[in-house]
């Protein structure tokens, strides 16, 4: 069984939005250090952040700018979708020569030589996992990753790739990214969150505000979870509803590594403070409660 790893930094930066932030390279380079400051030297990209992959690109300027930070810092990066031009249509493709041409792709994008971590983005339906890990056993001995985790992939999915992936290189997958938010509670009901605390693999949270629904009172759920949420938020000392989100995931057994989206670095400051936050039993399923709509049987 695994033990727990402590690759990632307690929280994780995401940069899918970087290519809208509007900052110059210099500016970017700002950011990293002071998110880096709080703590959070993990940063997640994917070849699809951006138009023509542009959050690669620009975070690989800012690699460029400063040399430095490259071993300060954790890269996860993934594989395996593919935008479609008409008249072809979106795809996922984990086969091992696609794998191994995106790698090489966005290191060429990040000016790195390696990457900390690759995650197979999305589950292929096609996917031949004997495949996958021949070539994550032909990047770990290339030295151009150094661990592998997958995303938004289901228990028996994961299980799969596992059975592969541990035979071949002789480490587990390190991860499964998953969606995490009180208003999309799935994980937490499809063994999904069950499987990675048995297996001693900590999940990367990616929407722990769902997105801005958080935040909507377009619909019932969204008023019962927006109120109590701003009751356990004065119970607590939180400064806002998002620091209660994030403290409702990391209460999670599973222990969640949260993802942040922002680029200001205010609100990462707030996102970090929520982990000195505390959360009862009941506070954290009557946060359950309003977004299920019943209490607990």
């Amino acid at each position: 069984m695994q033990e727990p790893h402590f690759l990632f930094s307690p929280m994780i930066q995401g940069y899918w939005r970087m290519a809208e932030w509007g900052m110059s390279t210099q500016q970017q380079h700002t950011f990293v250090k002071q998110h880096m400051e709080l703590g959070i030297t993990t940063v997640d990209h994917a070849p699809v952040y951006g138009p023509e992959s542009a959050c690669e690109r620009m975070f690989g300027e800012v690699l460029a700018l400063d040399a430095s930070l490259r071993e300060q810092i954790q890269i996860v990066s993934k594989c395996g979708i593919y935008p479609g031009e008409a008249p072809q249509v979106n795809h996922y493709n984990s086969s091992k020569k696609a794998i191994l041409e995106s790698v090489d792709e966005s290191l060429t994008r990040l000016k790195t030589d390696y990457l900390d971590v690759l995650l197979i983005h999305r589950p292929d339906l096609l996917m031949n996992a004997d495949g996958v890990a021949e070539a994550f056993q032909q990047l770990k001995y290339a030295g151009k990753v150094n661990h592998f985790g997958v995303s938004n992939f289901t228990p028996s999915q994961f299980s799969l790739l596992q059975s592969r992936v541990q035979s071949s290189i002789g480490k587990p997958l390190i991860t499964n990214q998953v969606e995490i938010n009180p208003v999309n509670l799935a994980v937490t009901e499809d063994g999904t969150l069950d499987q990675l605390q048995q297996e001693r693999v900590r999940p990367m949270a990616w929407s722990c505000l769902a997105g801005g629904e958080l935040f909507a009172s377009t619909s019932e759920k969204q008023q019962r979870l927006q109120k109590t949420l701003s009751e356990v938020a004065e119970e607590i000392g939180a400064s806002s509803i998002d620091q209660v989100a994030y403290a409702w995931v990391m209460n999670l057994p599973s222990q969640p590594v949260l993802i942040l989206g922002s680029g200001n670095i205010e609100r990462t400051r707030t996102a970090v403070a929520a982990m000195d936050l505390q959360m009862t039993n009941e506070q954290w399923y009557r946060i359950w409660t309003a977004s299920k709509g019943h209490g607990v049987a």
